[in-house]
């Protein structure tokens, strides 16, 4: 059903193609600002969804898809341009793929798996846009040097904090999955 929570979601998720295209075209600064509007987006549709009563099966689905569709693009995008380290771009993607195809591949054995945020996913989630959000932020503004220890500190915690939870995610899913030959 659709509901105000439901289309603000899906104005993030038509946000994406548009950022994408403003950091190729150089137009750092709208792309920064559009960004920040996207995740002030998600905050919103989240209180609408949960506190004014708002939240539906479809929303359920949609805002996940529209956080990891804006991360995951702007990651490829940033790496593309060779902004950010391809190494980390393969990384954020592959947890990303690999919590997909587990629940695909349960969902082929006839298996439900519910995959729900745990903290170090939730604590990756905002280093991955603290890091989108420095990198545009020093494109648009001249905010630092974008090779300076900051930068880097925050890429290594970055990778650190998806690769745990890329583990996190493993385990608790072989456990599911194990479980299930056992019942």
């Amino acid at each position: 059903m659709l509901n105000l929570a439901n289309m603000i979601t899906l104005g993030r998720l038509g946000a994406v193609p548009v950022i994408v295209w403003l950091i190729l075209e150089q137009h750092h600064a709208a792309a920064f600002w559009l960004f920040v509007g996207a995740g002030v987006s998600d905050g919103v549709d989240g209180f609408l969804a949960k506190r004014c009563g708002m939240e539906t099966a479809l929303g359920r689905y949609l805002d996940p898809l529209a956080d990891k569709a804006l991360l995951v693009s702007l990651f490829v995008t940033l790496g593309w341009q060779h902004i950010l380290p391809i190494w980390l771009v393969l990384l954020v993607i592959s947890r990303d793929f690999l919590i997909i195809g587990a629940v695909l591949l349960a969902g082929v054995l006839d298996h439900d798996v519910e995959i729900r945020p745990t903290f170090v996913s939730k604590l990756n989630t905002v280093v991955q846009i603290a890091l989108v959000s420095w990198v545009l932020a020093h494109f648009a503004f001249g905010f630092g040097d974008i090779a300076d220890i900051g930068t880097s500190v925050m890429i290594g915690v970055t990778a650190l904090t998806t690769a745990i939870s890329w583990y996190r995610y493993l385990v608790i899913w072989l456990r599911d999955m194990s479980g299930m030959e056992q019942g």
